[in-house]
């Protein structure tokens, strides 16, 4: 086991390098004690001064944090996700304690239930007082602090949205309560389970058992993902778990990929332009969060509505350009795209003439906008 976590550790600890990590005690009126935690803020966090971001608490983190972190920095440095707030509870030696619950209920007793209220009321408020956090949160577990994270989603407004079930061993009736909560739940939830072939018997036969009941919830609020990782342990499934686990709950802020440009942008009965609104939309709502579109998205939407030959769609697309990116060449190319392609080819060489002193952009430049400008002139004799 420790030569596993030495090489997550070893994974991860060059990827947070460019991150902000800071050590701090947390004082709690609910444990009454004094307790460590890790912070890592997302590169340019202090550069950043308007902008907030979700964020990520990780039990277990005296040997949970790295992996995790180091899996948000590097999905976020490529836009994969959002830049997050990675928060680590040090557990080393009271995890039993913390995750302790009664066995009557089975719910949060003494000191678990004491635990339990000092992330919802200490630790997230604190949080929230001193960094520029978003309103959306994730927690994650392993095994007894697993089975612990669940209990927030029991709550009748649960404060996360997100569930990281790195095999969990459940509590009796958990699996029936959780999957109830699911099956009612009336606002998103993202909630991940995961086992191997390799892990604990008795864990791995209740995990399977769990999936069962989960899979066969119908309740469009809930996003379910279950992995049985095969020739994993109980301790290294974690390591292809969390990057998994990480990227299903934001599947729709990745940037458009091959397979959406050929699937979906490219079927005639489909707005390209409206897919890219609806999706930045979705990503508002589902996350809290304002993102700028990126070039990226633009030029695949750019590149289907020039295959499909859907040039109305131009309007919708050069509008939400000058919106993101003003000043630059992005929206005026579009603009002069539609002019051109409707029947307006002298309005569009002027539109190209307007781009001269705009920023360039992606493959837009001067030269390549007064060429297009040009070749008009050119062709009508204008």
């Amino acid at each position: 086991m420790k030569r596993l976590l030495l090489l997550l550790l070893a994974i991860s600890l060059p990827i947070v390098s460019n991150s902000q990590i800071k050590y701090e005690s947390i004082s709690s009126q609910k444990l009454g004690e004094t307790r460590q935690i890790k912070v890592q803020l997302p590169r340019n966090y202090e550069e950043n001064s308007e902008k907030r971001y979700p964020v990520v608490v990780v039990l277990d983190g005296d040997y949970l944090f790295e992996p995790v972190a180091g899996m948000v920095d590097y999905y976020s440095y490529w836009e994969d996700i959002p830049e997050m707030i990675v928060v680590g509870i040090n557990q080393d030696g009271i995890r039993m304690d913390d995750t302790y619950y009664s066995d009557k209920n089975f719910l949060p007793e003494g000191k678990g239930a004491k635990f339990f209220e000092f992330i919802g009321m200490d630790l997230l408020a604190q949080l929230d007082q001193k960094y520029r956090t978003a309103n959306f949160r994730i927690i994650v577990g392993h095994d007894f602090t697993s089975n612990f994270i669940n209990y927030y989603l029991l709550k009748q407004a649960p404060i996360f949205q997100g569930y990281i079930n790195l095999s969990p061993d459940l509590a009796p009736e958990m699996a029936n309560r959780v999957t109830n909560a699911l099956q009612t739940a009336q606002s998103k939830k993202w909630f991940y389970l995961a086992t191997s072939s390799e892990d604990i018997p008795k864990l791995k036969n209740d995990i399977l058992s769990f999936d069962n009941q989960l899979k066969n919830i119908d309740n469009e609020m809930v996003s379910y993902k279950f992995q049985n990782f095969e020739d994993e342990t109980h301790y290294s499934l974690v390591g292809k778990a969390i990057p998994s686990a990480i990227s299903s709950m934001f599947e729709i802020y990745r940037p458009i990929s091959t397979k959406d440009y050929n699937e979906i942008l490219l079927q005639t009965s489909v707005s390209p332009s409206q897919y890219l609104a609806d999706k930045y939309n979705s990503i508002k709502e589902l996350y809290g969060l304002e993102r700028k579109i990126s070039v990226n998205d633009f030029m695949a939407v750019y590149k289907a509505i020039e295959k499909t030959r859907n040039w109305e769609d131009y309007k919708i697309l050069y509008k939400m350009a000058f919106d993101h990116y003003p000043g630059t060449m992005l929206g005026t190319f579009f603009e002069a795209r539609y002019e051109e392609e409707t029947g307006n080819p002298k309005k569009a060489m002027r539109i190209y003439q307007n781009a001269y002193g705009q920023e360039k952009i992606a493959f837009l430049d001067t030269d390549f906008m007064l060429e297009k400008a040009e070749a008009i002139k050119k062709d009508f004799g204008y």
